[in-house]
């Protein structure tokens, strides 16, 4: 990549009252640009991304990001780039930003796809699944932390030299989407358009699952090398985001088997709660797809895409029985399975560049104006309802409706009589009595118990988060996955609200809450609380 860039300039200049060195120019984005410097405190090498100007002349926003980098230093993780320091200095008479990180010799994952992309067409099935889950595994330990990257794409992901994957930037487009610098208005969002998740299209709150819709589109363009959704503006793309189904990437590459296109549907269902749980399960089911593929080359169809992925999600997932398609069409190069699948070629040690051939999509801000809003999400996981096996006319969905209402107004009835307050708990003074959530407290076949080890502390809510946006609000905690004796003690800590809704789910046991509303990290009024409202799994099948 050419180096003489404008952000070149700062070559040889210092940091930190003369600490770190900056040396040459490794690449740059649209909000910042990374340099090689040297630690001259502790002899060593590092890489520092130092934002732009123009972000750096706000004070709300260096303080954000500021914050943000100091949770970012927290995560330490083999498949996460480690930051070391941040801070701010005077460079030209302007204050710059910056953070210190890992230097890793290695090149971007888009660097990778380009390169199987001239060799085979897309990225062989097995090497991306397990580049995606070493992705996964990353986002699995920041999601517990409660950090959501937000901005998950080829270009913030690092190959080493050994094949190590390496996670960045966390941290930053959640400091850019503060809405407290002039770049970003009301009702805009900030991020890389080709990656982002609907409801950060819409400018609604987002969450862990929302990484894993970027991850969606991520692994789409490994196995096929190309995007699902792309267009001439920012804007037609989000719409395609919010509206549109991608084909399947089977359509594209006909060597890839069903539990392929439906993994990828499933991650790139447009309501969050049909996507998977977390990363944990996400990276599960790539692991276990990876380990049943048999090697085969990538089989690009010309002029794909040639159908509809609107009905892989209603497949049977995780299994799958289909066949894969035989592989059918020329390929370019034969392909060897080695590490990730692929015999690595040769190559240069690299820092954080952009090689010539690849440049990562920038970054940017834009509204949704002209972008129709889909209906609300619901918080309880849809499941779809069997189809009757009758060919004539009957009276059988009547019949099934009748039980259904009467098994609802039954629920409704034992819910308004165990909770106070109209269906509230007020866990204030309680004493924290109350039981585990459970809808029934007889175990079925199939049941499983929760994890008690999974708690979460009582200042997260005595002593919650402040609002970067109002001082005077604070941040929801995240309660998810947690067990919910300990959200309760939290709560009753807090003198806080809430209505609990029972879940039929057995794969993380009774008592562990799945879903909550308001979202985590969601800025309140302490003196205007909202009820808290939490699904928590009763430990048996769906």
């Amino acid at each position: 990549m050419s180096q003489d860039g404008p952000q070149d300039r700062y070559a040889g200049r210092a940091f930190a009252g003369g600490r770190y060195q900056l040396r040459d120019l490794l690449g740059e984005g649209g909000m910042a640009s990374v340099h090689l410097a040297y630690d001259s405190v502790l002899d060593r090498q590092v890489a520092i991304k130092t934002l732009h100007t123009e972000l750096g002349r706000e004070q709300a926003f260096r303080e954000r990001f500021r914050r943000e980098a100091q949770a970012v230093a927290k995560l330490t993780h083999t498949n996460v780039v480690s930051v070391f320091d941040t801070g701010e200095d005077a460079l030209d008479g302007t204050t710059m930003p910056y953070i210190v990180m890992e230097y890793v010799e290695g090149r971007p994952l888009g660097s990778v796809l380009d390169e199987d992309v001239r060799q085979f067409g897309a990225m062989p099935a097995d090497k991306a699944l397990k580049i995606t889950a070493d992705v996964l595994a990353a986002l699995d330990i920041s999601h517990e932390m409660g950090l959501v990257h937000r901005d998950i794409k080829p270009g913030n992901v690092m190959m080493t030299k050994r094949g190590v994957v390496k996670v960045m930037d966390f941290g930053i487009a959640r400091a850019m989407q503060s809405g407290v610098t002039s770049m970003t208005q009301t009702g805009m969002v900030v991020g890389t358009p080709q990656y982002l998740s609907p409801e950060q299209a819409l400018g609604r709150g987002v969450d862990a699952r929302s990484d894993l819709y970027s991850v969606g589109i991520m692994l789409f363009q490994l196995v096929t090398g190309r995007l699902p959704f792309d267009a001439d503006s920012p804007l037609a793309i989000a719409y395609a985001h919010v509206q549109e189904e991608p084909v399947a990437p089977s359509s594209i590459n006909r060597s890839l088997p069903p539990a392929v296109d439906a993994l990828v549907a499933r991650a790139l269902k447009k309501n969050p709660n049909e996507r998977f749980p977390n990363a944990e399960a996400m990276r599960d089911e790539c692991l276990r797809v990876a380990s049943s593929l048999h090697a085969a080359a990538p089989s690009i169809v010309p002029g794909a895409p040639v159908q509809s992925g609107a009905g892989v999600g209603s497949a049977v997932f995780p299994p799958v029985d289909q066949a894969a398609p035989a592989p059918s069409g020329p390929v370019q190069t034969p392909y060897h399975p080695g590490p990730y699948g692929s015999a690595p070629a040769p190559s240069p040690a690299y820092g954080y560049p952009q090689q010539a051939g690849y440049q990562t999509p920038p970054s940017v801000g834009f509204g949704q104006q002209g972008i129709s809003t889909p209906p609300p999400y619901n918080l309880t996981p849809q499941h779809p309802t069997p189809a009757s096996g009758g060919g004539g006319r009957n009276n059988k969905p009547v019949i099934i409706g009748a039980v259904v209402v009467a098994l609802v107004a039954i629920g409704s009835l034992i819910t308004a009589l165990a909770m106070s307050n109209g269906g509230t708990a007020d866990l204030k003074g309680s004493g924290g009595s109350s039981s585990s959530a459970s809808a029934s407290t007889t175990a079925v076949e199939g049941h499983r118990a929760g994890d008690t080890s999974k708690t979460i502390e009582t200042t997260a809510c005595t002593e919650p988060e402040e609002s970067y946006n109002d001082p005077s609000e604070i941040q929801i905690p995240s309660f998810q996955f947690k067990y919910i004796d300990s959200v309760k003690s939290c709560l009753q800590a807090a003198g806080w609200k809430v209505k609990i809704k029972p879940e039929d789910e057995n794969t993380y046991g009774q008592g562990t809450v799945m879903d909550q509303f308001p979202a985590a990290g969601t800025d309140v009024d302490p003196k205007k609380m909202p009820e808290i409202q939490l699904g928590v799994s009763t430990g048996n099948p769906s």
